[in-house]
Formats: C-alpha cells, sequence, structure tokens
C-alpha cells in the first residue's frame, strides 16, 4: 500500500472566528470554505501555547511549550517531531516559512528538513550598521534631545508624542511606496510557489510539507488585490502605512486606536483572503501532479490576534482569551468521511501524533499528546476533552534568556468553562464561556464551584506530570545550544 503523504500550512495570527468556515460572515476564505467541507472541522481548536515560540512546539513535537523549563524555546536537540519521524520512514521533507525568525535553525526548527527555507536574509542588518550621513545624525540627537526635556512633565511629553507623530506621517508620506514594497515578510504567494517548485521534482515519493504563512500578521500590507476582491477601494499603500502607524504606537489612546479600528480589520482580513486563493492555489498543484488523493491535507495557526476585545493589540502572551488561543484547524483526509465537525476542545498536543499516525507512521513515546486518528477514521464519537494552554510574560525580546524568567500563566479550557491562572499576581479567573462567549468578566469567586474545582485539579496535574516527566537530557542538550549560539 502507497504511503500517504502530509502537508501541514500554519499561518500566523489567524484567529477562528475570521475564517467562514467558522461563522465569519464576511467572504474572506471562500476557497477553505469549500475545503472545509471535505475535512474534519475542530470548531474549537485550541493551542498549547502563545505567541509563536510556545506554540510551535506542541504543534510540531507534542511538547507543552514550557515542559523543558522557561529558559527553553524552540525544538530542542535529537527532540523527535512530525518531521524527523516521517524522515526516518524515507519521506522526502521540505519547509518553506514565511520569515518568522522564531522557527529558525536558531530553534531546531531545521532539523530532519532535506530542504528548509527560512526567508530570513541577513540584509537588514547589515545595513543597520552602516553608518548614518553626519547631517541625519544630527537631526537624530536634537530628536532624542527634544524627547527628553518632553518628559518634564505629562502635557509637554504627550504634545511631544503628538507632534513627532505626526511628523513622521508627514516624512513617509513623501515615498509613495507600494504594499509590495512595505511588507515585512514574504507574502503567501512566494510561499506557494516555492513549494510547487518543489513537489514538481519528487516523483512518486512520500512526502512532508510544512509552509508558515504570514499575511495576517503584523504590520498588515495585503496585496491591493485582495483588497480589491473583498470591496476595499479606500485603502492606498499610503493610507495602510499610516494605519499600521496608528496601531503601534505605544502611547496611543485607546479612542484613538478604536476610531481605526475597522479598517485595521480590513487590512487583516486581505491578509488572510490572500493566504485562502494561495491555499487553493497549492491544491490545485497537489491536483495537478496527481498526489491530492493520498495526501492528509491540514490547516491550522500558531495563535490567533487581539483587536482591542481585551484592550490590547497583537498577541501578547500576557493574553490566554479565546481571540488569541483559538484557531481554526481543518483536516482533510483521503477514504475518510467528510464534513464532520468537532465540537469539543481539541489542544494542537495531539495534532503531531493524530497526523504521524495518519500516514501510517509509529508514534514516538516521547510525544505528550496523545493519537486520534482513531475517531477522525471511524467517524466515531469525540470525547469531552479539556484543553490546557501556557506561557510566560515575555519582555520585548524573548530570544534573551532572563526575558523569559518571568511569572507564568496557564489557561485550563473545556467547552463550557475556562480557567485562567496567573502564578505572579496569585491569581485565577473562571469564565462562563456559554453566556459570555467574550470573557468580559469572570464569575464570582462562590458561583460554579464544582467547575472551578475541576479545572483547578485538571491544573494541578498538569504541573505535576511537568515536574515528574521532564527530560534532563533535551533540557541538556537544549541549554548546551543556547550557550554555544551565544558564545558565537
Amino acid at each position: 500500500m502507497k504511503k500517504r503523504s502530509l502537508v501541514l500550512v500554519t499561518v500566523d495570527c489567524l484567529r477562528a472566528d475570521h475564517v467562514g468556515f467558522l461563522g465569519y460572515s464576511r467572504p474572506v476564505t471562500p476557497n477553505l470554505d469549500a475545503l472545509a467541507g471535505e475535512s474534519v472541522v475542530f470548531s474549537n481548536a485550541i493551542v498549547a501555547g502563545a505567541p509563536t515560540y510556545f506554540s510551535f512546539p506542541a504543534i510540531l513535537a507534542s511538547r507543552y511549550p514550557l515542559s523543558l523549563g522557561r529558559d527553553i524555546l524552540g525544538i530542542a536537540p535529537h527532540e523527535s517531531t512530525i518531521t524527523t519521524v516521517l524522515q526516518q520512514c524515507g519521506y522526502r521533507t521540505a519547509a518553506f516559512l514565511a520569515g518568522n525568525p522564531y522557527l529558525s535553525p536558531r530553534f531546531g526548527y531545521d532539523v530532519g528538513f532535506d530542504t528548509f527555507d527560512d526567508f530570513l536574509g541577513s540584509t537588514a542588518s547589515e545595513e543597520s550598521e552602516l553608518p548614518a550621513p553626519a547631517e541625519k545624525k544630527r537631526l537624530s540627537d536634537f530628536n532624542r534631545f527634544l524627547q527628553a526635556t518632553s518628559r518634564r512633565t505629562r502635557l509637554t511629553a504627550s504634545a511631544y508624542d503628538e507632534l513627532y507623530f505626526w511628523y513622521c506621517q508627514w516624512r513617509s508620506s513623501r515615498e509613495n511606496l507600494s504594499m509590495a514594497a512595505l511588507r515585512r515578510y514574504p507574502a503567501a504567494d512566494v510561499m506557494v510557489d516555492r513549494a510547487c517548485s518543489w513537489l514538481s521534482g519528487l516523483g512518486d515519493q512520500p512526502f512532508f510539507l510544512w509552509i508558515h504563512m504570514m499575511d495576517p500578521h503584523y504590520p498588515h500590507y495585503p496585496p491591493q488585490e485582495a483588497l480589491s476582491d473583498l470591496g476595499v477601494s479606500n485603502i492606498t499603500s499610503r493610507r495602510a502605512r499610516f494605519l499600521n502607524s496608528v496601531w503601534s504606537g505605544d502611547d496611543t489612546r485607546l479612542r484613538r486606536l478604536q476610531s481605526y479600528r475597522d479598517e485595521i480589520l480590513s487590512l487583516y482580513d486581505g491578509g488572510v483572503y490572500w493566504v485562502d486563493k494561495q491555499v487553493s492555489r497549492l491544491v490545485s498543484c497537489l491536483r495537478q501532479a496527481q498526489r491530492w488523493d493520498e495526501t492528509v491535507f491540514v490547516l491550522t495557526a500558531d495563535h490567533g490576534e487581539e483587536f482591542l476585545e481585551h484592550g490590547g493589540r497583537y498577541h501578547s502572551p500576557l493574553n490566554l482569551s479565546d481571540e488569541v488561543i483559538r484557531v481554526p484547524l481543518l483536516v482533510r483526509t483521503p477514504d475518510v468521511p467528510p464534513m464532520r465537525r468537532v465540537e469539543s476542545p481539541f489542544s494542537l498536543i495531539h495534532l503531531a501524533p493524530t497526523l504521524v499516525e495518519a500516514v501510517g507512521a509509529e508514534v514516538p513515546g516521547g510525544f505528550q499528546g496523545r493519537s486520534h486518528w482513531g475517531p477522525i477514521a471511524n467517524a466515531t464519537d469525540w470525547p469531552g476533552e479539556l484543553a490546557i494552554a501556557e506561557s510566560v510574560g515575555t519582555g520585548r525580546n524573548p530570544i534573551r534568556t532572563e526575558e523569559r524568567m518571568r511569572p507564568g500563566q496557564m489557561m485550563v479550557r473545556e467547552r463550557t468553562h475556562k480557567l485562567v491562572i496567573h502564578f505572579g499576581e496569585q491569581t485565577e479567573r473562571l469564565y462562563d464561556l456559554q453566556n459570555d462567549p467574550g470573557e468580559q468578566a469572570p464569575v464570582p469567586a462562590g458561583a460554579f464551584v464544582s467547575e472551578r474545582v475541576r479545572l483547578l485539579q485538571a491544573a494541578h496535574a498538569h504541573l505535576q506530570r511537568t515536574r515528574h516527566n521532564r527530560d534532563a537530557d533535551l533540557i541538556l542538550r537544549a541549554r548546551l545550544r543556547e550557550f554555544q549560539q551565544s558564545a558565537n
């Protein structure tokens, strides 16, 4: 019997409620909606950690992000992953990742791949080392003087920030750059072009292909074509540059952010739409290569994105609300009954063992999740489950070890209730998702006592397992790798 191949598409910042097959009203994912009709759809897929550097150890290695310690990021040397398992089974392996620095060889993500392209060049860092012209340096020195002087009072600091913001807008408005020139990451079509080229040279060998797309990630510069297709005609590249500047401001007031939120969401949706269009191209490529009918095709995300639902932006590790931890997940497999919807929480800690078994390989004993291939393949009832996510409130540069040694957070979620524990604050908040799906107000301490006890017990059991099952060999190898990198 011919081995099944595997395609894993991960989309950075794609939240569950912005795809049509999970209820979004804006038509941003027509192709994924059609694909969902022949897939198993997980309505409550939950990441095991957020952001990217806390999410992917679970996705690829079925390991909770803090189980080796807060000081370790990425995949540990010699740790089993989907990639290493399938490579040992004779699979050709390739990854095309759109420039996310946390998915680089530095963190072990290249191991097991015959072809690995993370699109991380060194041009920007090299250019940043060039000496600045004397005139530019004088202006920078003067600006720093003004900024320092303005901090003497709140009023002058606010006035400086406002004037400097508009000065920057005036400077940038003189450059008529395109969306493509402003975009920080390569677009999804670049990833699909490379993937299709690689697929064309495989012959009939079984393969594992991983594509990571960054189009919904901030800063938001979708192709103008995507905005036009969505009927958004009023956002030019200049306007997009202004909106991204407003959205990123440290001192921007919530009222100002709210006034631009709809336009920011249009830019975000444009990125999602472009991903959808390129996924359709990838499926067409698999069909043309006559590999579609033997391929397990999976699409999910590493985390979602917040747009002021709780007063914040982006995807802070301090935020374990559903807009950040709940992601789309569809699994399309040959010869499996289509259009099934799983409503129970499904932790992405279980994704790797499920996919390994789906293609007929043996699941490694080191995986912390367990395979759910049986219920998928046999269309049997899905067991009710809890999902756990964990993170640490890292600083601005989590690559630095000391920034990762802060207090942690944990979330335990079932279908109707969710517990969020802040270890640094020594607090826990319970949410009734049935009556408060937006998690706007935790329930009072005396309410839902049995649910609170059950979720606290699950959290305690998880911490006990983490403590007793810690792999000292992997920890030592990971720390040695980081020490060697810092020494270089």
